[in-house]
């Protein structure tokens, strides 16, 4: 007899092999279902996925361990299962005894957490996050906007520390932001009406892209500059394709989790906190937020990051009869 989170990752993998046969024509998988979206995902079931549920490097097949772990990944296992604690005593009680079910998963999630890579493409994110560092998140966006979706969303992905449990993580392709422009150059080159080109250097060889000769070009004119956490910052925008997927990976995720509420953080003047939230701002969240807001070591998704488009697209959603 199965029990407790032995249970929990039978149940999933069962629906999991349900579900290897078929494609995911655009939709995402959640304890062990299948979702419609409008969003153009390619999920790990697909040939062309990344598949973060699997137990060795990605892109070095004779390796089994990240090369260089994040403290504690030093595991063949990038992910683990959601713990329970903070949840009440019978929903603790029912995921030990049957799983992460999909109603259970509901009172679990209730945050999303979005952040920039620095790696620039999301072939280059899920190496880096898979094969080099032991570490995981659930979806990832590329410059073209295709959205890879690495793990099942009953997994607790390594993204966000103290959100892990309680949080869906999305890494948004960019190359990120930092104090000057230097390593901007590389990146970027001036395109019309004052938006900037997105130009991968040519050390980082094939950026994997799913569109054929996508040219990427910022959503905005101009370099955004900004504190996050205490640094002062330069940054350009993303994509215009990245934008629309995220907006539409939200809808979805919002339309699954209720708990999951049409807000972005906002401080005591009604703008988005450029630092961490405290403890206890943070344990009562419940919506979308970035990296920065979790840990104060971090910044992404950074000062370019438009705040008031995801706000405006998250409302928009709750009011959206669409339903997965």
């Amino acid at each position: 007899m199965v029990h407790g989170m032995a249970r929990a990752w039978l149940t999933v993998a069962v629906a999991v092999s349900c579900l290897a046969g078929c494609t995911a024509d655009g939709g995402i998988v959640v304890a062990g279902e299948q979702f419609a979206t409008n969003a153009p995902v390619v999920t790990y079931l697909d040939p062309d996925g990344y598949d973060g549920q699997r137990e060795g490097c990605w892109f070095r097949a004779d390796r089994l361990l990240p090369t260089r772990p994040a403290s504690g990944c030093d595991t063949p296992r990038r992910y683990s299962e959601r713990r329970t604690g903070g949840l009440a005593p019978d929903v603790a009680a029912a995921v030990a005894d049957q799983g992460w079910t999909l109603e259970l998963l509901r009172q679990r999630v209730d945050q999303v957490v979005v952040h920039f890579d620095v790696c620039g493409c999301s072939k280059r994110c899920f190496e880096v996050l898979h094969d080099v560092r032991g570490l995981s998140c659930h979806f990832l966006i590329d410059v073209d906007g295709t959205v890879y979706q690495t793990l099942d969303l009953a997994a607790r992905a390594r993204h966000a520390t103290i959100a892990n449990d309680r949080s869906v993580g999305i890494e948004i392709a960019q190359i990120g932001a930092y104090p000057d422009t230097r390593i901007l150059e590389n990146w970027y080159a001036p395109a019309a009406n004052g938006q900037m080109r997105i130009t991968f250097p040519e050390a980082l060889g094939d950026p994997g892209l799913r569109i054929p000769g996508f040219v990427g070009h910022t959503a905005r004119p101009g370099l955004f500059r900004g504190p996050q956490n205490g640094r002062d910052l330069v940054q350009y925008d993303f994509t215009p394709e990245q934008y629309r997927s995220l907006e539409q990976v939200l809808a979805s995720l919002r339309a699954v989790f209720p708990a999951i509420e049409a807000r972005v953080p906002r401080d005591a003047g009604g703008q988005v906190p450029t630092g961490v939230l405290s403890r206890e701002a943070f344990r009562a969240f419940r919506g979308v937020l970035g990296h920065h807001h979790v840990q104060a070591n971090k910044n992404d998704p950074g000062p370019a990051f438009d705040w008031e488009r995801i706000a405006t697209a998250v409302r928009g959603a709750a009011q959206s009869p669409y339903r997965p």
